[in-house]
């Protein structure tokens, strides 16, 4: 145990002297900071704090990297150092054409096929660079490899239905028919330093503990990033993202049979390689499917207004106000569907707010309170865009290019609310720019969702 501490100790200090950690937590940071630009660009107002967000995902990252690494140790995953620069390599080709390929399912299971096709032709020996990487490849234990893929997706299920909901950002996005909706995206990536076994019979001793898959006594660190990425109109944020979670559990324990199924009989490895691909594009594939189908959840009523977001730590959090939930009436005054007229019903009694809202079961809720020198726009409430919003954001989650460029993609559309209400939207600027009122003073700030544009 002694040996495997030291090992565990040089192993540490050659994951703080490796780039790529430095690189996950550098990419991280870009995605955070540029998911901040684009909530100020449709709600003006920022739902998170990029620099909270990177110290979450560190933090966590450590805590789902010390329990991956346990449990790849028992199972006896090994990998080489040559392996780790490949499997980086791939990485990074594939996120230059999508982010999403950023995974581990993708890389381990491309690698596969290449092993697989190298294996037609043992007298392929190229010079230099070409002739090391096809030398890693082919001693690279493929099945050990899908095996702590499908362990990262394990643990990707449960970060993604621990912290998916919080992570949430609330977006105007192009429905049907040229009708803006709202919508949420769940996107959030977690760098893992991980420790892993060198293979046996390179130097390494025997393990206490007799492992699955072979592994030697030494470790060597290996930082990977894992994440998820889904979008939803149709449905409220902890729901699609149990249902994410629910569907990456699957997977993992299917690909982790697999793998160690592979293990045990070699020709399953091309399989168990396939399968990691396919399977995981079918979870997008059925994903997209799923939302298709669904009618948006986040559109106005014929009377009332669909809540789309509540601000943390805002008056409408503390009144417990919920994303999905419609509000009816405020101070008396019936909601038909004009996000001004919530401005207007504030102004009209500036120092206290009696609110009548419906929740997602269709019971209604009586709910008061004063209102505070210094409280936030409309109580913190961000409603459903109008039909006719005029600035909405892509359905398409970001590249690679457009995060390191902080290109928030949100775009103005050709004819939105502000041209076909003009007096509405004159008055949402005008009263944005104002001062918040004191309790008794003539008037409260109109703030996300605010007049016609949903936005302060």
């Amino acid at each position: 145990m002694l040996e495997l501490l030291a090992s565990l100790g040089n192993a540490a200090l050659h994951m703080l002297m490796q780039p790529f950690y430095y690189i996950a937590l550098l990419f991280i940071a870009f995605y955070y900071r540029r998911q901040t630009l684009l909530e100020r660009k449709l709600i003006h107002v920022k739902m998170h704090s990029w620099g909270s967000e990177v110290w979450r995902a560190v933090w966590s990252g450590l805590a789902a990297g010390v329990l991956v690494s346990a449990a790849a140790v028992l199972l006896g995953v090994s990998v080489t150092g040559a392996a780790v620069v490949c499997i980086w390599v791939v990485s990074a080709v594939l996120v230059i054409f999508r982010v999403r390929y950023f995974c581990f399912a993708y890389s381990i299971g491309l690698l596969g096929i290449l092993q697989f096709i190298l294996s037609f032709f043992p007298d392929f020996q190229p010079g230099g660079l070409g002739g090391e990487a096809a030398a890693a490849i082919r001693g690279m234990d493929i099945p050990a490899l899908l095996a702590l893929a499908a362990i990262l997706h394990l643990a990707e299920a449960l970060l993604a239905r621990w912290q998916g909901p919080a992570l949430a950002t609330p977006l105007f996005l192009e429905g049907k028919r040229g009708r803006v909706v709202g919508g949420y995206r769940m996107e959030a990536f977690w760098p893992l330093p991980l420790f892993l076994l060198v293979p046996a019979g390179a130097g390494a001793g025997d393990l206490p503990w007799q492992t699955l898959l072979g592994g030697g006594f030494g470790l060597v660190s290996l930082p990977v990033i894992i994440g998820f990425s889904q979008l939803t109109t149709g449905m409220l944020p902890q729901r699609k993202a149990a249902r994410a979670s629910g569907w990456l559990l699957l997977y993992g324990a299917v690909l982790l049979g697999l793998a160690l199924a592979a293990a045990w009989y070699s020709p399953l490895t091309l399989p168990a390689a396939l399968a990691a691909l396919l399977l995981h594009e079918g979870l997008v594939w059925y994903g997209a499917l799923e939302e298709r189908r669904r009618s948006p959840y986040f559109v106005h009523p014929p009377h009332g207004l669909k809540v789309l977001a509540v601000l943390p730590g805002s008056p409408a959090h503390e009144l417990g106000i919920l994303p999905g939930e419609v509000l009816l009436k405020v101070n008396g005054e019936a909601l038909t569907g004009r996000a001004l007229q919530l401005h207007e019903a504030l102004r009209r009694s500036p120092a206290f707010c009696k609110l009548e809202v419906q929740n997602a079961a269709g019971e209604s809720k009586y709910l008061q309170r004063a209102i505070y020198d210094g409280d936030h726009h409309l109580l913190g409430v961000i409603l459903a865009p109008q039909p006719d919003e005029d600035t909405t954001a892509p359905e398409k989650p970001a590249g690679i290019l457009g995060i390191a460029l902080m290109k928030t993609g949100a775009r103005r559309r050709q004819s939105g609310g502000s041209e076909l209400l003009p007096r509405e939207a004159a008055a949402a600027q005008e009263t944005a720019a104002a001062p918040a009122p004191a309790p008794g003073a003539a008037g409260v700030l109109p703030g996300p969702g605010g007049a016609e544009s949903a936005k302060g």
